[in-house]
């Protein structure tokens, strides 16, 4: 991947285009994927779109009652397993769950995460932003690999964030073990973290015809924000103080369902065949970010840095296999 890879293909689409869109034309029979995250939010409308397009998606859960509730809502073949991406024993079950189920694995779409929430620690003592939207990840990745393999063109979804301008990975502090924590910083570690694993990623599976992409979303209001108070994202300007959506606000947000279209883009389109790497916005590959960008928009180039991304893969291997 290099930076100059960075700019739109032209694709079509929009920041508010809806799957059936997205999908038209598209015969998913056959096609088997995991969407982490699946049951809730952006991750719910990615698996009821590829579910209504015929792909057979499996969506490990943290939380089986309310997802036994919400993909009661999906017509298709959906099934679910636990998983909890702060428990690699948990991770490694619903990994050999999807041994016992299916033979090659076509699309898996790295969905699930947390977002600016207190200093916590899961696994080892990893930070829970780092240790839940990426390594938790990365070790779910590593073991489906071989499922990967077997796939004609495999692809992988990494959902990254525009959050992640704000900072790249804290060589010396990843874990926040000598400096405080902040957990925008933290959080825009994580979110660089996922676009740099699908750069990295796709150096790994291209031998056998696999691409792996990172995506922006866009903003959407879902389940993420949990962890943000009102009066904090009244502060931001999400919101006004009778917690109403601002008309500004309203025009730029997406629904959950165009949330997540970037997604299902990148997991489908031709024009990505020949494009590892890329990270993507509104349906299309996000232009460098330059001096007249937005803070909202396009892709700062620490993302683009291969060997960036391989210092990160480096790096988590050795958290992984310390575990």
């Amino acid at each position: 991947m290099a930076a100059a890879d960075q700019k739109p293909l032209g694709s079509g689409f929009h920041a508010k285009s809806e799957p059936h869109e997205i999908l038209a034309g598209i015969n998913l029979t056959g096609k088997t994927v995991v969407v982490t995250g699946g049951y809730s939010g952006i991750g719910l409308e990615t698996t009821r779109a590829l579910a209504n397009a015929g792909a057979t998606v499996f969506v490990p859960v943290r939380d089986p009652a309310k997802a036994e509730e919400n993909l009661a809502t999906v017509e298709g073949d959906v099934s679910s397993a636990t998983m909890d991406l702060a428990d690699l024993d948990s991770v490694r079950g619903f990994a050999s769950s999807v041994y016992d189920s299916i033979d090659s694995l076509d699309l898996l779409i790295n969905n699930a995460g947390i977002m600016a929430c207190p200093l916590d620690r899961v696994g080892p003592g990893w930070e829970s932003q780092f240790g839940v939207n990426h390594m938790g990840h990365f070790a779910l990745t590593k073991a489906l690999l071989p499922l990967l393999e077997k796939a004609s063109a495999p692809r992988v979804v990494a959902l990254s964030s525009v959050a992640h301008k704000r900072n790249g990975i804290l060589w010396d502090d990843i874990q926040f073990e000598k400096n405080e924590y902040q957990k925008w910083v933290a959080y825009a570690q994580a979110k660089s973290a996922n676009a740099l694993f699908a750069n990295a990623l796709s150096r790994r599976i291209q031998g056998f015809g696999g691409r792996a992409f990172s995506v922006h979303p866009g903003g959407i209001f879902t389940p993420l924000q949990r962890h943000l108070p009102i009066e904090e994202q009244v502060e931001m300007g999400w919101l006004n103080k009778d917690g109403t959506v601002p008309p500004l606000v309203a025009a730029n947000f997406k629904t959950p369902s165009q949330g997540c279209t970037t997604s299902l883009w990148a997991a489908t389109s031709p024009l990505l065949d020949d494009m590892p790497g890329v990270y993507c916005e509104d349906c299309d590959v996000a232009q460098l970010a330059g001096a007249d960008s937005l803070p909202f928009q396009h892709c700062a180039p620490h993302i683009t840095v291969d060997e960036d991304a391989e210092r990160l893969w480096e790096i988590s291997e050795k958290l992984l296999a310390a575990a």
